[in-house]
């Protein structure tokens, strides 16, 4: 089968929910494999794991970004594959993609915990780090091998899979060539350069908001009222693919979080004149984001938390079938239900495999927990196993829906909620103090990664589902890509901790902080914000009663308002492109074009994300500590001015408009 000659894109249904009685053929078919597993993309998979998680890891915790690898390694994939000739190398691709892209989620779960130990005055050896990182990885890629049906095929077009389809548009335009490739590339170019402007040369400003006018700044004083908006291409470009509907209830919990919550928290709090909880400074004197952070936030945990529990239990038919087929398997009553027609791209690993495989990694777990955390105290390894299997089985699913939803993990959310359950039960069994801070961010460690992982993962087998790449071929090397990458992410965190060190004076590790922050006080008897938690559990609950996806909701409460302002931006775009004729071949035509578009700002900001991010990191370190890009050009100051912000309002509007005018170009040959 040769796509290129055929110009080949995705079929007409990828996208869409099935008519009854209809079946979605891959782009692969199931008959006619293509080359998966070769020397070419096992050599480049894992090269890409070992570069980019060291290149995340140290970008991570210099300067506080961790960049998303997956759709960066399919270009570098598809760029590569092009210039060597090399034909009907799309599933080449998709492994290589799907190995390489173990760095980014093993990466975001080591460096989101990890440096906090340094933080506390504890220290991690290479052996803590390396093992809490590939244990993390290893659950995730187990726990969430027996969703994969589920979430990639029984509801297909429930999900948009923004990550994953973009990633997908890239693979199959580099491959298929043609016009499709023509428009993902023009997008890109379009999409790399505005973010690069924006991130990289600071020609306006990339979050903008209401306090640059004089007005909006009088409201955010006085009744902490503000709105904020990130203007980058490639967020814009995840809302148009992600649509109005998830788009709109993502950003309706953040204006609850923003325009209701936080200025009911400043009416009632403003005129204590010490801190609550364990805020660090009264909220009279807390700016809007600040009271975001210090108690809005956790209602988001609350209800992200209960969404997680809500998913388990409407999912229960699909969980306990899961473990069906495993006692079926086991036993010997039953090989496979996998109907022959499509036994290739619907098999995954033998699930008596994967529970040998789930057994054994827990094993593993407590001999670490045993040996290398609590030193030989049985009951105590025996508890933080426990956690961890709990909890990280428990949240697969979330980690999993949210990634599906909006392209987006709360990983560190649900983190902090594990660490603050971790410390509760290891404070009751005796574990406190030093050793318990030590135990409970290992814990943290290695659910942070197995949840980041299953994120991640279900991005790699939606895209294997839609192209026709074997699962059980993505399942099987996706554990080789955890291995190098947990062991580069661990070289990494020793590296810059003797080099810099964590914490004031060193490197920043910001979401390492936070944890280690919250997590002290836990270990020295101070109160969690139980309540807040607990309004987010009822608010969650109300949602579902009422019909509204608590979890997309309660995202969009957890999340920071000016990530979730751009998203509701790019799905109106979505809306009226889809809504702008009633021919429903012009519509398909414009809808799936508008989604190349948004494809390629993902992929060119993503693209740009990492370069800016090292031309600032190679300024700050080989010109002078203060150096940035900006400063080369002379936009250092102008960039925070409110000339440049304003311009980011009016930058953003253009962007939108092209996305938009673009989009609407499609003819009806075009479908």
């Amino acid at each position: 089968m040769d796509l290129e000659a055929k110009g080949q894109g995705l079929p007409e249904n990828a996208y869409r929910k099935l008519k009854e009685g209809e079946t979605y053929l891959p782009v692969v078919p199931n008959a006619s494999p293509l080359p998966e597993i070769t020397g070419y993309s096992l050599f480049w998979g894992l090269f890409y794991s070992v570069l980019f998680s060291a290149a995340a890891a140290y970008l991570g915790l210099k300067i506080g970004q961790v960049f998303e690898a997956a759709i960066p390694i399919a270009i570098l994939a598809v760029g590569f594959s092009y210039v060597t000739k090399r034909k009907n190398a799309l599933s080449e691709n998709v492994i290589i993609q799907s190995i390489g892209a173990s760095s980014g989620v093993v990466v975001a779960g080591a460096i989101f915990t990890i440096p906090g130990l340094y933080i506390l005055g504890l220290e991690a050896t290479f052996l803590q780090v390396f093992l809490a990182s590939l244990f993390g990885g290893i659950l995730g890629i187990l726990f969430l091998i027996p969703f994969r049906r589920y979430f990639v095929k029984d509801m297909h077009g429930e999900f948009p899979f923004p990550e994953a389809t973009a990633t997908t548009e890239v693979l199959v335009a580099g491959e298929a060539g043609g016009a499709q490739a023509k428009i993902l590339v023009s997008a890109a170019i379009v999409g790399g350069l505005y973010d690069f402007f924006v991130s990289g040369l600071g020609l306006w400003k990339e979050v903008v908001s209401t306090r640059v006018f004089d007005w909006g700044q009088r409201l955010a004083e006085t009744v902490k009222l503000e709105f904020n908006i990130n203007i980058g291409a490639a967020v814009a470009g995840l809302g148009y693919i992600i649509g109005l509907k998830y788009a709109l209830i993502i950003a309706c919990g953040s204006f609850l979080s923003w325009w209701v919550f936080v200025p009911a928290i400043h009416f009632i709090g403003q005129f204590n004149p010490e801190p609550i909880l364990n805020a660090a400074k009264p909220i009279g004197a807390m700016l809007p984001g600040e009271i975001f952070r210090a108690y809005v936030r956790h209602i988001g945990i609350g209800g992200i938390a209960a969404a997680g529990i809500i998913g388990i239990i409407k999912s229960r038919k699909i969980i306990i079938g899961a473990f069906k087929l495993a006692a079926d398997e086991i036993f010997g009553k039953k090989e496979s239900i996998v109907p022959a027609e499509t036994e290739r791209v619907q098999t995954d690993i033998k699930m008596k495999w994967n529970v040998t495989g789930i057994v054994s990694a827990l094993l593993g777990i407590f001999a670490f927990f045993l040996i290398g955390v609590v030193q030989g105290n049985v009951v105590h390894a025996l508890v933080g196993m426990l956690i961890v299997m709990v909890i990280s089985f428990l949240f697969t699913t979330v980690a999993a829906r949210a990634i599906a939803i909006v392209g987006t993990n709360p990983v560190s959310g649900m983190t902090l909620m594990t660490l603050i359950i971790s410390s509760v039960i290891l404070v009751s069994i005796g574990l406190q103090g030093n050793d318990g801070m030590l135990a409970a961010l290992i814990i943290g460690g290695v659910v942070c990664t197995a949840l980041s992982m299953a994120g991640g993962f279900i991005t790699d087998l939606k895209i294997g589902y839609w192209l026709g790449t074997t699962p059980r071929t993505q399942e099987r090397y996706k554990f080789l890509g955890t291995l190098l990458a947990s062991a580069s992410v661990g070289v990494v965190i020793l590296m810059l901790y003797e080099t810099y060190g964590f914490g004031p004076g060193g490197l920043e590790a910001p979401q390492a902080s936070a944890m280690a922050a919250v997590l002290k006080p836990l270990m020295t008897g101070q109160p969690a914000p139980w309540l807040l938690y607990l309004a987010g559990i009822f608010l969650a609950i109300i949602l579902e009663w009422v019909g509204i996806p608590p979890l997309a909701f309660a995202l969009g409460m957890y999340l920071p308002l000016y990530l979730n302002t751009p998203i509701l931006a790019g799905g109106l775009i979505a809306h009226y492109v889809s809504k702008s004729t009633k021919d429903e071949a012009l519509q398909t035509a414009r809808r799936e074009r508008g989604t190349l578009i948004a494809s390629g700002f993902i992929a060119g900001g993503a693209i740009m994300g990492v370069v800016a991010a090292a031309i600032v990191f190679a300024g700050k370190n080989f010109i002078s500590d203060s150096w940035t890009m900006m400063v080369a050009i002379g936009t250092e100051h102008w960039s925070e001015s409110a000339g440049a912000e304003i311009l980011g309002f009016v930058m953003f509007a253009l962007l939108l408009g092209y996305l938009y005018w673009d989009s609407m170009r499609a003819q009806k040959e075009d479908a």
